[in-house]
C-alpha cells in the first residue's frame, strides 16, 4: 500500500456551485430588464408618432419613415455589437450603450420639425442594437441544453414594444408627447445604474485576443446564415413593423380612441415579446427545425385572413340586389393577432435556437448579422405599408405584403429543410418522449 505524501497539497476546491447560478440568474434577470427598457425606447413613435403625424401633417408613407429611422440605426449597429461583445464582454457594452442613449432621447421632446424627429430618432435607435449584446452575453452563462431557454427569456424583453402600449397613451393623454421621451431617459438612466450593480463579467467568455475581426466573419460565408436571417426577417422585422404600425391602424381603420387602439395593439406585442421564453424552452426540446416550421404555417394561415380588407358584395336575388359587408371585425382581427405574436414570438426563439447550435464559439457575430437582417425588416417593412397605403387606399395591404414575405420563407425551407430531411431509416432524427 502507497504512503500518501505528506507534502501534496489537496486539491483546489471548485468555486461554489451555488455561487455561479446566482451570477448566471441575476444576470439573465438584469439584462432582461435592460432589454426591456430598450425595446420601449425603441418602439416610441408607435404611440408619440400619432399626435406628431397630426402636427407635422405627415402622409402614411412619412410616418412609416418616422416610425422607422430609430429602427435604421438599431439593425446597422447591431453586427459591431455583436463583435465587440464577443471581445470585450456584455456588460461593458451593454452599459456604454445605453447610456449613451439617454441625451438624443432626452433632446427628443424639443424637436419641432420632421428632420429633427428624423436625426434625434437615428439616435434613439442605437438602444435596438442592445439584443446583440445580450444574447452572447446570457447564453454563455448557462450549458447548451439550456442556452435556447435563456435567450427566449433575455428575447422577452421584447415585451417592452406592450409596455410603451401601456405607458406611452397614459403620458401622452395626460401631460402631452413631449413628456413621453423625458420619463423614458430617466428610467433608461436608473436602468443602466441597475444593470451595473447586478450584473457580472466572466473572462472565460471573450473570444480570444489572437482571433481577428476578419476571423469571426468568416462564418458568414455560411449559406445557412442567409436563411436564418431570412426567418427572422419575418417573426422580428414583422414584430417590430406591425408593433409600430398597429395603433395607427386601429385608430384609422375602426375609429377607436388612441389609448384603447394602444390596449389592443398590446395584445399583439406582450404574447410576441413575453411567450419566446416558451418558445426557447420548446426549441430546446423539440429543435429549432420544428419549431420554426411551424410557426411559418402558422403565420400564413393568419396573414392570409388578415390580408382580406372591408368589402362589400352584392348578389342579384330572386327580391332584388341584396349586398352583404364583409370583413374582420375588430375582435376577429385583434383574435388573429394574438396568434400572430404567439406565433412569432416561439419563432424569434426558435432561429436564435439554430444559431447557438451551428455556431457555440461564435454568436455574437452571426446574432449580430441576424439581428441586422431582423432589425432591417423592421425598418423597410413601416415604410413599404406607408407606400402600400398611399398607392392603394387598402390598410391590409400591409397584411398582403406580410403574406408574400412567408410564402417565400416557405418554399426555401422546404426545398433546404424539408425535403432533405431524412424520413426513415438510420439517419433519421429521434422522435421527441412524449414523456
Amino acid at each position: 500500500m502507497t504512503a500518501a505524501n505528506p507534502s501534496a497539497q489537496p486539491l483546489a476546491a471548485s468555486p461554489p456551485q451555488r455561487s455561479t447560478t446566482y451570477q448566471a440568474w441575476s444576470v439573465l434577470a438584469v439584462s432582461t430588464l435592460a432589454f426591456t427598457v430598450c425595446f420601449m425606447v425603441w418602439m416610441m413613435f408607435g404611440v408619440i408618432g400619432i399626435p406628431i403625424r397630426k402636427a407635422l401633417n405627415l402622409n402614411a408613407t412619412q410616418f412609416g419613415l418616422l416610425t422607422a429611422t430609430p429602427v435604421l440605426t438599431g439593425s446597422l449597429i447591431r453586427v459591431p455589437l455583436g463583435i465587440w461583445t464577443d471581445r470585450y464582454g456584455g456588460r461593458i457594452v451593454m452599459a456604454l450603450l445605453m447610456a449613451a442613449t439617454v441625451p438624443a432621447i432626452w433632446l427628443m421632446a424639443y424637436a419641432t420639425e420632421f428632420w429633427h424627429f428624423l436625426a434625434i430618432g437615428l439616435f434613439v435607435g442605437l438602444a435596438g442594437g442592445s439584443f446583440s449584446v445580450g444574447t452572447p452575453y446570457v447564453a454563455r452563462w448557462f450549458p447548451k441544453n439550456r442556452q435556447g431557454l435563456a435567450m427566449g427569456v433575455y428575447g422577452a424583453g421584447n415585451s417592452g414594444a406592450a409596455v410603451n402600449k401601456f405607458l406611452a397613451p397614459v403620458l401622452l393623454v395626460a401631460f402631452g408627447w413631449a413628456v413621453v421621451p423625458q420619463v423614458y431617459a430617466a428610467v433608461m438612466l436608473g436602468t443602466v445604474i441597475l444593470f451595473w450593480f447586478f450584473s457580472y463579467s466572466d473572462p472565460k467568455h471573450l473570444v480570444p485576443g489572437n482571433v481577428t475581426f476578419v476571423d469571426q466573419l468568416k462564418a458568414l460565408k455560411d449559406p445557412k446564415v442567409l436563411r436564418y436571417c431570412q426567418y427572422y426577417s419575418i417573426v422580428f422585422g414583422g414584430y417590430v413593423a406591425l408593433s409600430l404600425w398597429m395603433v395607427q391602424y386601429y385608430v384609422g381603420e375602426y375609429g377607436l380612441d388612441i389609448r384603447v387602439a394602444a390596449l389592443l395593439a398590446a395584445c399583439f406585442s406582450l404574447p410576441g415579446g413575453v411567450l419566446r421564453a416558451i418558445g426557447g424552452a420548446l426549441s430546446d426540446k423539440y429543435g429549432a427545425h420544428a419549431m420554426t416550421w411551424w410557426v411559418m404555417w402558422v403565420s400564413w394561415i393568419c396573414l392570409f385572413m388578415l390580408s382580406y380588407p372591408q368589402f362589400e358584395v352584392t348578389f342579384l336575388t330572386v327580391n332584388g340586389p341584396r349586398t352583404f359587408a364583409l370583413g374582420l371585425n375588430v375582435y376577429a382581427f385583434t383574435a388573429l393577432m394574438f396568434v400572430l405574436g404567439i406565433a412569432w414570438a416561439f419563432g424569434k426563439a426558435s432561429v436564435f435556437k439554430y444559431i447557438s447550435d451551428d455556431y457555440p464559439h461564435n454568436i455574437g457575430t452571426i446574432s449580430g448579422i441576424v439581428g441586422l437582417a431582423g432589425g432591417l425588416g423592421g425598418f423597410l417593412l413601416p415604410i413599404m405599408f406607408g407606400a402600400l397605403m398611399d398607392i392603394t387606399g387598402v390598410r391590409s395591404s400591409a397584411f398582403m405584403l406580410m403574406y408574400g414575405v412567408v410564402w417565400v420563407s416557405l418554399i426555401w425551407m422546404y426545398f433546404t429543410e424539408v425535403r432533405r430531411t431524412e424520413i426513415m431509416g438510420t439517419n433519421a432524427p429521434a422522435s421527441p418522449s412524449l414523456a
